[in-house]
């Protein structure tokens, strides 16, 4: 399995040490990227082997590949993932898909010309051990109806710090904070309701990475995460037009609602959720690595498990568990738990609950989905 590598930032650098240990086929053999970053998350030997070109057309030009994997910034996934496609090529492409509702739809013409599978995405945490055993259990009915979900990402002044100083801070390439960092919890709560939004409504702000702390930067702690495109000096430089944290309800279209807040100056941070149903509740914490489930009548608990990295991937050892997953996809056929129709669907929700904070309305999705549809062919929302 030849493979190009398309945006060489530190996530795909990383993702290749991964893959090399998931796949025995996985043969990275070139790049294209200008100024490539991700070297040093890989081995030498790796790096040794790579034909490097300025741009993806050169090196399609120039390999016989059978994968690309594009991992460059999100304003540029659109143009590098259709060009990847009418090169017939399959192609693995990290969260988000894109940027904007306009690209979304786009895409989504552009993606009828070619197979269902062609395109793989990197929503990492659908392969999070402890969201396959939250999802068995809403499969299983220990949770009945699914009624109401409180779900957080709060994110520590190191990570958030990196927010505000990479290339990230400029909605117009990352599209914003919360379909950059959050589209992951949106896929995954959206995938265990079986369910689109119906209604949303968002807000937010930036509060803390503003030029009136800008006394702060003598914390290392706001410098410790490096930063190698687009970047400046200062978290607090004032040059971001991202938030630092958000609220968002979420009504789906099955009645099922959802309380979303993010925030990334969080000392104590956490990736936690409770999901209420009918029959019973289940709590938990990615970060923190639990999973407690209790009936609701009797207050039997019937699930009380405990997770611990694997030392190898990040994301709580969904990362390993990906690679694993695409490395039979790709040999094999064998289905992915999540789609590229999925994550344009988790994409356009962040969007619209970012066009609802900035409006200080409640958007209505169901015209959206109606248009989505008449382009998939999919569900009615």
């Amino acid at each position: 399995m030849k493979v190009g590598l398309c945006g060489l930032g530190d996530r795909l650098g990383y993702l290749v040490n991964i893959f090399l240990q998931a796949y025995p086929g996985f043969d990275p053999v070139a790049y294209a990227d200008p100024a490539p970053a991700g070297f040093r998350r890989m081995d030498e030997d790796v790096v040794r082997r790579l034909r490097g070109y300025p741009d993806l057309d050169r090196m399609l030009d120039a390999e016989d590949l059978d994968l690309v994997m594009i991992g460059s910034p999100n304003a540029l996934h659109y143009d590098h993932l259709t060009t990847a496609l009418r090169a017939g090529l399959k192609t693995f492409c990290e969260k988000p898909v894109v940027v904007s509702e306009e690209q979304t739809f786009r895409l989504l013409e552009e993606l009828r010309s070619h197979p269902a599978d062609q395109v793989m995405v990197g929503l990492v945490l659908r392969y999070a051990p402890l969201y396959r055993d939250l999802s068995r259990l809403a499969e299983d009915g220990t949770l009945g109806e699914i009624v109401s979900i409180e779900a957080s990402e709060h994110i520590p002044p190191v990570h958030g710090a990196f927010f505000f100083r990479d290339w990230r801070r400029k909605s117009e390439l990352s599209g914003g904070f919360l379909l950059e960092k959050c589209c992951h919890d949106l896929d995954l709560y959206a995938g265990l309701v079986d369910s689109r939004p119906r209604r949303v409504v968002s807000f937010g702000g930036n509060s803390v990475f503003r030029e009136r702390h800008r006394h702060w930067d003598d914390e290392r702690v706001y410098h410790r995460w490096p930063s190698f495109w687009g970047t400046t000096d200062s978290a607090f430089s004032g040059d971001a037009d991202i938030v630092d944290h958000q609220v968002a309800l979420i009504e789906y279209a099955n009645e099922t609602r959802l309380c979303f807040h993010t925030n990334v100056h969080t000392p104590d941070n956490f990736r936690r959720f409770c999901v209420i149903g009918s029959e019973g509740m289940v709590e938990g914490d990615f970060v923190r690595g639990y999973l407690r489930a209790h009936r609701a009548v009797s207050g039997e608990c019937v699930l009380d498990a405990t997770y611990k990295d694997d030392g190898v991937s990040a994301h709580y050892g969904s990362d390993r568990l990906m690679a694993e997953d695409v490395a039979r996809h790709l040999e094999d056929g064998a289905a992915l738990p999540v789609t590229v129709v999925d994550a344009l669907e988790a994409g356009l929700t962040a969007m619209k609950i970012d066009e609802s904070r900035r409006s200080g309305q409640v958007v209505d999705l169901t015209e959206l989905w109606a248009r989505f549809d008449e382009k998939t062919g999919g569900r009615v929302a």
